[in-house]
């Protein structure tokens, strides 16, 4: 339902650098496939805005699992007035690299009516431009959120825990921007967040990434401003495609890459998409990255 009333102002913000720990969840952004139809991403995947005069279509995801108490941490960057409801937020153990395109116009009830699924909506008190949320699967299955100006809310129970749980949010309503400010777990003795960790946004300058020409009828985004620790051994996707387990370790000692994204990259940049350093001879599965790009052309 439509309202009458004014737009307010996004704050324009960009990044800060963050140096990782041993206590590092592993890197968090918008998954950079799984997106709305009416959703553009930037500042490194970590900013989501809701284009076009429409309410719906503005679904995002996690790029990775979350773990259960892993709070998800969300600042609202511009709400619009001429909306009803806002922000959707939940869980589902359905991959986002599995999802066929056009993602549904909406998590509720497109999504939550199908198995697999769990969102609820944010109440409107928590989605004004500025405000920053937190919300989070607990060890019993129920989802909370809260924000800057309320305590802790359960939004609903029920959750399945026995796979994966990656984040859903529903850009909806008159909420049209969002940030992605990383996640934290309290632990018995300490507390882990994720990578990178950006601290309060201050200048003007758009860290959008950019897209490498489609190879083998792959989409993939350069991710070229994040950093991740070299040493990182725990499995993960490739930092470009999103979709496939990482092959390719650079000289650099990032291992971060698949090998169709890590010819590509080499190719079109010539450096190692997290830290800049350039490629020579990097190894994939034993094998020279070099050897693959002579095999390409």
């Amino acid at each position: 339902m439509v309202k009458n009333g004014d737009n307010s102002n996004p704050v324009v913000e960009s990044e800060a650098s963050h140096t990782c720990s041993v206590f590092c969840l592993g890197p968090l952004i918008f998954h950079c496939q799984a997106v709305g139809d009416q959703v553009r991403l930037s500042r490194g995947g970590r900013l989501a805005e809701r284009t076009g005069k429409t309410f719906k279509n503005g679904l995002v995801f996690s790029s990775r699992p979350l773990k259960i108490q892993e709070r998800i941490r969300l600042r609202v960057e511009k709400d619009l007035s001429n909306w009803h409801g806002a922000l959707r937020v939940g869980f589902t153990n359905v991959s986002p690299s599995a999802r066929s395109r056009p993602l549904p116009a909406m998590a509720i009830p497109n999504l939550t009516d199908t198995p697999g699924h769990w969102a609820a909506p944010v109440h409107e008190s928590c989605c004004q431009a500025g405000t920053e949320l937190e919300f989070w699967v607990s060890h019993g299955g129920s989802i909370y959120v809260t924000s800057t100006n309320t305590g802790n809310r359960k939004l609903l129970t029920g959750v399945d825990l026995s796979q994966p749980l990656w984040a859903m949010i529903d850009i909806y309503g008159q909420t049209c921007s969002i940030s992605l400010l990383g996640s934290q777990k309290k632990e018995l003795l300490h507390t882990r967040r994720s990578c990178p960790a950006p601290k309060r946004l201050t200048s003007p300058v758009d860290y959008s990434y950019s897209l490498i020409p489609a190879g083998d009828g792959d989409d993939c985004a350069s991710l070229l401003n994040m950093e991740f620790p070299a040493d990182d051994s725990s499995a993960m996707d490739c930092v470009v495609c999103m979709g496939r387990e990482v092959s390719v370790t650079l000289p650099c000692g990032h291992r971060c890459l698949c090998r169709p994204c890590g010819s590509r990259v080499i190719q079109q940049f010539g450096c190692c998409p997290l830290c800049r350093h350039m490629i020579e001879a990097p190894s994939v599965e034993g094998r020279h990255v070099s050897g693959l790009l002579r095999a390409s052309q």
